[in-house]
């Protein structure tokens, strides 16, 4: 049996662990952040990519001023003058969660046929011009840096799929190999057992266009499971492209348009 003193002293250890517990239910959401990804205008230094912005942050910005924020619940563009809260709130449907899911897969976004034809793959981002529908696949008519999740499922992937094609994949340091579609087929993995991948190499990538693209391949140690700080690891090694696909879906996806200004 507890005397009184034990019960009092139980009681306020109790309280103290409730307290406690809703502290740290409170703290851990106001962890919750947004991630500058584009910035422009006056205000551009004090609002850099990369820079996080914890939950409920009350962004002002001057004329000209054009911040785009990317967070779980999407993008949002904030444009000048005015002072912008970032909620954060997530309001998205089970077909607009597959969709994100399927271009952050690091395991694609459907089954492959052994030609590297993609069966099933989820509708494109509208866009001005046909995007990759995976954020890991090397489209090939981009060049820059290119950031690696997984290095054995690296597949390079093209928008026209109506006739054969080919593309000339050369190492700096002198090694080539060829990478032949069949007319339906949309993916190709790299061919490993020519160039092995490895961070830091560059390739140039000459296709049906004659045009020769340099790539820079970056292999990330570990592949952030939240959309800003992916956002954040893509800025951080200059994997401009894929950054620019990640913030062109989340801004098809996103459901709550731009936040009010609080004038």
């Amino acid at each position: 049996m507890f005397s009184v003193e034990r019960k009092s002293v139980l009681h306020r250890a109790l309280a103290l662990g409730a307290v406690l517990t809703l502290g740290i239910t409170v703290g851990g959401a106001a962890m919750a952040q947004s991630m500058v990804v584009r910035s422009a205008g006056p205000s551009a230094a004090q609002y850099p990519a990369g820079k996080k912005l914890p939950a409920n942050t009350k962004v002002v910005l001057k004329a000209s001023d054009k911040v785009t924020v990317l967070d779980k619940a999407g993008t949002r563009v904030l444009s000048g003058p005015g002072t912008f809260t970032l909620d954060g709130t997530v309001k998205r449907d089970q077909t607009q969660t597959t969709q994100i899911a399927s271009l952050l897969s690091t395991g694609g976004p459907a089954t492959r046929s052994r030609t590297g034809a993609v069966r099933g793959a989820p509708a494109k981002v509208a866009s001005a011009s046909p995007r990759s529908p995976s954020l890991w696949f090397i489209d090939t008519s981009y060049a820059g840096k290119f950031c690696v999740a997984e290095p054995a499922r690296l597949m390079f992937w093209r928008a026209k799929v109506d006739k054969d094609a080919e593309l000339k994949l050369t190492s700096m340091s002198g090694p080539s190999a060829t990478i032949a579609w069949k007319a339906g087929s949309g993916n190709r993995l790299w061919p490993m057992a020519e160039l092995p991948v490895a961070s830091g190499s560059t390739y140039t990538v000459t296709g049906a266009d004659g045009v020769a693209r340099k790539l820079d391949l970056v292999v990330l140690p570990s592949v952030p499971t939240e959309v800003d700080e992916l956002a954040g690891t893509l800025i951080e090694n200059g994997c401009e492209n894929q950054l620019g696909l990640l913030v062109e879906t989340m801004a098809a996806v996103e459901q709550n348009g731009s936040p009010s200004g609080d004038r």
